[in-house]
């Protein structure tokens, strides 16, 4: 499998998850064809300890941080990620562990990307913390609100392929950047590109056809053969059908859409999609370099 663009450094994310090890694996296979160098983060959040106040005091009592736990979580830490770094050396790809403590694990991975600027950032869709009756883990959600770069999200035990990838659009900036995305991947990767834009009922029927004719417009500029799809319903449900009929390898979105507000970290569709999708997501957060 080779690189889907010019990819020099990949921040892949894990907690020692199950459903992280999707995006490590991903990252692993990304580098090994690229030759890109892999960072590997785990965050250790801090975990305060409240000592005892004297009778007399009637303050709250003040939060410490116990360094000796917090080395000696670390040190754990880095001799469990050996294995990954194993695993990248006998594959040929330059791996780097780093162990970061924060206040929480979103704001060390966050941190760490403002530092590294990475290409891609690749995370799980749930970590050691995600229930069952949640669509996304809430680390991996505020992550993609916030992160500077774009990032792909793979869920647990599916492999990472550009054979087929399915781009939904609504005409908004988020989208249309989302699509150079695309179109730079599957010139590069020959893929089989397919664009997809939902009209919620009949009125909108018109609008997502014109969209779509400038998707293949932009498209055809570039050589690129392209199908288009002009879907009817809600939005994340009538994309997570498709890419299912499909059998699409990977979803590509911008991070909001024309709906999306400036308060939300994320567009409502972005979010169920990735929290349902079959395939892995690549949300798109800028424009390619």
């Amino acid at each position: 499998m080779a690189s889907p663009t010019h990819l020099e450094k990949l921040l892949v994310c894990t907690d020692d998850s199950p459903d992280s090890q999707g995006a490590c694996h991903a990252a692993l296979e990304l580098a090994s064809s690229s030759g890109s160098k892999v960072v590997l983060l785990q965050v250790i959040p801090y975990i305060p300890t409240y000592e005892l106040q004297p009778m007399d005091l009637m303050g709250p009592a003040t939060p410490t941080v116990n360094l000796e736990l917090m080395a000696g979580r670390e040190a754990a830490v880095r001799d469990h990620l050996k294995a990954w770094a194993t695993e990248a050396a006998n594959r040929g790809v330059d791996m780097e562990v780093r162990v970061r403590t924060s206040t929480t694990e979103y704001d060390g991975i966050l941190e760490e990307a403002e530092v590294l600027n990475p290409d891609l950032l690749l995370m799980g869709r749930h970590g050691r913390t995600g229930l069952s009756r949640l669509l996304m883990g809430s680390v991996t959600a505020r992550v993609i609100g916030h992160s500077p770069v774009n990032v792909l999200v793979v869920p647990r035990g599916v492999t990472l392929s550009f054979q087929k990838i399915l781009v939904g659009s609504d005409g908004s900036p988020g989208s249309l950047v989302a699509w150079e995305e695309a179109l730079g991947i599957a010139k590069k990767q020959r893929s089989s590109l397919i664009a997809a834009s939902v009209a919620r009922g009949d009125a909108e029927v018109v609008l997502a056809e014109e969209i779509l004719r400038e998707l293949a417009a932009a498209a055809a500029a570039q050589g690129i053969a392209v199908e288009t799809l002009t879907l009817k319903g809600r939005p994340d449900a009538a994309l997570l059908k498709t890419a299912q009929e499909q059998q699409v390898n990977l979803i590509i979105l911008g991070s909001h859409g024309r709906t999306g507000l400036a308060r939300l970290l994320m567009g409502s569709t972005t979010e169920r999609v990735i929290g349902q999708s079959p395939c892995p997501v690549l949300v798109v957060k800028r424009a390619r370099g």
